[in-house]
């Protein structure tokens, strides 16, 4: 069975140069922060072994503080750390050619790409930490989601498909507070086929409340 302990960091899928955004910055941005979300993941996940393996150590359990909710907040931290990193890295590296199933899905939803493209933009500029155009299993669509932090903001059964990182770290090297020029570019360095792929994965999942 894998475990967090045995997760190992992702190369970037794409070699080339993005628009905008440097090597140095994206190097610094995967090599650094992104591995390192991993490596704490791969911490919490053996100390939270060793605690639930003691189960006196677990009476002390508390809502305000313990050593058992600490471990909690971080490991969904670094672990959606980990996993909208790796959604974002994946639909990079493209010439921003909007083509395939999820352009038309996303037509049909919002009236045009473009309407899309504004709404989803928009909100890159209004939160804080990310910006995800998921597959929402409960309703059955495609619902764009905004979050401040990597572990507020997620809707449990809602599968990351397009996602966009606008902490400072992702842009201050190149675009300085530049935020909405950094956005501008994402849709440039977009790469459909991998954000479609992902939407075919996921597009027929459902859940039916019971």
């Amino acid at each position: 069975m894998p475990s967090t302990k045995a997760y190992e960091p992702k190369p970037l899928p794409f070699r080339q140069e993005l628009i905008g955004i440097s090597a140095k910055a994206m190097e610094i941005h995967h090599d650094k922060l992104y591995v390192g979300y991993v490596k704490k993941m791969q911490e919490i996940g053996e100390k939270l072994k060793a605690l639930v393996d003691r189960p006196e150590a677990l009476e002390g359990a508390n809502q305000t503080y313990s050593e058992l909710r600490a471990l909690r907040d971080g490991e969904t931290f670094a672990a959606n750390g980990v996993y909208l990193h790796e959604h974002y890295f994946n639909v990079l590296g493209g010439d921003g050619t909007p083509t395939g199933t999820l352009v038309d899905a996303i037509a049909e939803k919002w009236g045009s790409l473009e309407r899309f493209v504004q709404a989803f933009s928009a909100t890159g500029m209004a939160v804080r930490g990310w910006v995800v155009l998921a597959w929402d299993t409960h309703l059955g669509r495609l619902k764009i989601y905004g979050a401040d932090a990597h572990n507020q903001g997620g809707v449990w059964g809602a599968i990351p498909v397009l996602v966009l990182d606008v902490y400072e770290h992702a842009y201050f090297m190149d675009y300085g507070s530049d935020r909405k020029a950094y956005i501008n570019d994402y849709w440039k360095n977009l790469n459909w086929a991998a954000a479609t792929a992902a939407f075919e994965r996921v597009r027929n999942v459902g859940i039916t409340a019971a």
